[in-house]
């Protein structure tokens, strides 16, 4: 079993950030209005499916009585 260095490890982990393309500022801010819109528009969508398909059930559970 190979020894753990904790010095070489975190070198590593080091060496491994750096080739890291990280975002600027505007993409991290732009991804997340993009996310934001995308959870409301999701949102909207499954309140109104959920509107829709509960007028059905009871319109089709009415008509039996």
């Amino acid at each position: 079993m190979a020894k753990f260095n904790p010095l070489a490890f975190l070198e590593e982990v080091r060496q491994e950030t750096a080739k890291v393309t990280w975002p600027t500022r505007k993409e991290v801010v732009i991804t997340t209005i993009m996310v934001l819109i995308m959870v409301t528009l999701a949102s909207i969508f499954f309140l109104l499916a959920d509107q829709v398909l509960g007028w059905i059930v009871s319109t089709v559970l009415s008509i039996g009585r």
